[in-house]
């Protein structure tokens, strides 16, 4: 089984909390990974040797700060009264809504949603923001949301 059911899944409350619920067609959408295909995800996709993004280290892909645009807010964004993802992500992802996309928050907390899912319920998505990346699934932008409410966009090896 790839998948924690929901129910379970110890963060549900980002997405049901009264002041932001999720609706019932997006929140079907989102999925969290068991922890071992969590794990498995992000050997493949992010790092075999740390398990977090705080801990990057020589090897891995993203601790190469060369390949990291410089830090955008998006705290602003969060904090206002608007839906919408920060201006500067959206012109420079493109990803079609359906596009699968993983929200990593760390080794082992990893969910998968729809691009355009993310895009509706993203301040959701951030009320942990310790460092998460989100990755396109056979996409090679990404994403590290900066716990200091920016963030920075790369390309995958």
């Amino acid at each position: 089984m790839n998948y924690t059911e929901f129910d379970s899944y110890a963060r549900k409350w980002i997405f049901t909390h009264a002041s932001m619920p999720v609706v019932e067609a997006d929140l079907v959408k989102i999925k969290p990974f068991t922890q071992v295909r969590s794990a498995q995800l992000w050997s493949e996709h992010v790092s075999n040797q740390s398990s977090d993004a705080d801990h990057f280290e020589k090897g891995d892909w993203a601790f190469d700060k060369k390949i990291w645009s410089e830090a955008i807010d998006w705290q602003k964004a969060w904090d206002s009264d608007e839906p919408e993802l920060p201006a500067e992500l959206l012109t420079e992802i493109k990803w079609e809504d359906n596009t699968t996309v993983f929200f990593c928050y760390e080794k082992y907390n990893i969910i998968e949603t729809q691009w355009g899912v993310f895009k509706r319920n993203w301040k959701n998505f951030l009320f942990f923001d310790d460092g998460p990346l989100l990755l396109g699934r056979k996409q090679k932008q990404v994403v590290w949301f900066q716990s200091n409410g920016t963030f920075q966009l790369a390309t995958r090896p």
